[in-house]
């Protein structure tokens, strides 16, 4: 399922409406430790495995799009 993901730092919570979820994070968005921390998230809110989440575009945006399988 293709989902798109709106970033609010120095927040911790998931929240999903639809095929959009908003996310906080807080983790900095520097060497990617942030985007581990969406994945964790989201792996462990849908119960399924880190490698089955991939970030598909904006990388290095605070809007994504995310693929779970």
């Amino acid at each position: 399922m293709r989902y798109t993901v709106s970033i609010v730092f120095r927040q911790d919570f998931v929240e999903i409406v639809g095929n959009h979820i908003t996310i906080g994070v807080t983790a900095k968005p520097v060497g990617g430790a942030a985007n581990k921390e969406i994945i964790k998230k989201l792996a462990k809110h849908f119960g399924v495995s880190s490698a089955n989440i991939t970030i598909k575009s904006g990388h290095k945006s605070k809007e994504k799009i995310v693929d779970i399988v």
